[in-house]
């Protein structure tokens, strides 16, 4: 990267992004200045404009994120909004959508305007809150849903993510709340009496690891009740990472019938299987192919709470019917689910640590790795559709003139091999450790402001 110094100073920063390919397509000059992208096209000169070589690169919208739990307030051992932030830069992020499962918890004007505030002290993504629909979490009385939706945050997702809300009559109190101001229930869908004591998928491995079963049906119930609710109010649902080959087959039906749903599925689920719970990486998901290290058919160590998760990873059969499904179209969003944990949350025995997986650095890389460069669909799976949700108009759209210039740089013939001690996470909880993945994030625009530039945050 070079830097031309030619004329007096600026008054805002002005970047020649050279040779580009954006969203996959010829190489191109982007020109950007005071936030936007002001011009596009070949042979582009700027004055005093700092360079940054993108040949070879793909440049992308930034990627938004809508399921990400950056632990503050209450749990900064684990992350922080800065930390998390970071984070999601380095990952090729420009906004980040927080849960609400926070301490205190994110249900009040108060807290969610604390955390969209830190988002903005940070300055390294766009942190968007979601609010708790119940109070404390607890699936007994809606929480403060308008003051969250009039509040500076300008909540318009409420999730309580972690836990279902599981009574029908509140659920569809929630929908129909919601509806006034065109707002979005994210629903964990599990249904808690068919899954109290679980500890992985119910299936062969858990029969024979001796761990008690999480049922896909568990899954499945709830997403079907709740299409039905959200059909009968006309309200909009999005369903938190699905995860079985039956819940696509519900989220189908309901769509065929115009119901208002959309879906997310996380990378691990695309990608990884419960026979890894085992030990037995051979029989992770065929798409890993060569990323694990070692030999194809050695038997690692089993019970390693890094792959512990929820809902839990499921079978083969499962992750292969979500990855057609989300290339079809059926499952609208990827979303990284992104869940850190401290070192004596994770590094303890199977039963007692906490699920939930570190993704926000990994997650186009294994995009990469499971639908190879099919650039539009990853843009259109990672960033415009989930900006669409969340109602985030400064971010979702392709780089072009008079678009904000929020994109990032991708190095597709890169390859680096997962060291957790490198993440810019607090936490070390990533279930990549040692495999080598695809694709490098080079550079990071938010707002036309560089988060990344030549892979490192700039703060």
């Amino acid at each position: 990267m070079s830097k031309s110094t030619v004329g007096g100073d600026q008054v805002t920063p002005t970047y020649l992004i050279r040779g580009a390919r954006v969203v996959g397509g010829e190489p191109t000059d982007l020109l950007v200045a005071g936030g936007v992208v002001t011009q596009a096209g070949s042979g582009l000169d700027a004055r005093g404009a700092t360079v940054v070589d993108a040949d070879g690169l793909v440049a992308l919208p930034g990627l938004v994120d809508l399921h990400t739990h950056l632990r503050e307030p209450g749990r900064e051992d684990a992350e922080t909004v800065e930390s998390g932030s970071r984070a999601a830069a380095l990952g090729g992020y420009t906004a980040v959508c927080a849960m609400a499962n926070t301490s205190p918890v994110a249900d009040t004007a108060g807290v969610v305007e604390q955390v969209w505030r830190l988002g903005r002290e940070a300055g390294l993504v766009d942190v968007q809150p979601i609010g708790a629909v119940t109070v404390g979490l607890a699936g007994e009385r809606l929480a403060e849903l308008g003051a969250m939706a009039d509040s500076a945050a300008r909540v318009r997702i409420f999730s309580d993510d972690g836990h279902c809300v599981a009574d029908p009559r509140l659920m569809r109190r929630a929908l129909e709340y919601v509806k006034a101001f065109d707002g979005v229930i994210a629903q964990h869908a599990e249904e808690p009496r068919l899954t109290e004591g679980a500890q992985m998928h119910e299936g062969e491995v858990s029969t024979r690891l001796g761990l008690t079963g999480w049922p896909a049906v568990a899954e499945e119930a709830i997403i079907a009740r709740d299409v039905l609710l959200a059909e009968h109010v006309g309200s909009r649902l999005h369903v938190c990472h699905l995860s079985t080959a039956g819940s696509v087959e519900v989220l189908r039906h309901a769509k065929a019938r115009g119901v208002r749903v959309t879906a997310e599925v996380t990378p691990h689920h695309l990608l990884l299987t419960d026979e890894i719970v085992g030990g037995r990486r051979e029989l992770v998901s065929p798409a890993l192919g060569d990323l694990a290290s070692g030999s194809a058919g050695t038997t690692g160590a089993g019970y390693d709470p890094v792959f512990k998760v929820n809902p839990p990873l499921r079978t083969a059969a499962d992750a292969a019917a979500l990855r057609d499904a989300l290339i079809e179209g059926i499952i609208d969003v990827v979303a990284t689910d992104h869940a850190p944990h401290a070192l004596e949350d994770k590094e303890c025995e199977w039963a007692y640590a906490r699920p939930g997986m570190l993704g926000l650095e990994t997650a186009l890389s294994v995009l990469l790795s499971v639908l190879g460069e099919r650039w539009d669909l990853i843009a259109e799976r990672m960033s415009r559709t989930p900006a669409r949700i969340a109602g985030l108009v400064e971010h979702g759209r392709d780089p072009a003139p008079g678009v904000p210039a929020n994109l990032t740089l991708v190095d597709p013939a890169a390859r680096r091999t997962v060291d957790p001690g490198e993440l810019a996470s607090r936490s070390r909880n990533t279930p990549y450790a040692g495999m080598t993945l695809p694709g490098r994030i080079v550079a990071t625009f938010l707002a036309g402001e560089p988060t990344v530039l030549d892979g490192k945050a700039v703060r």
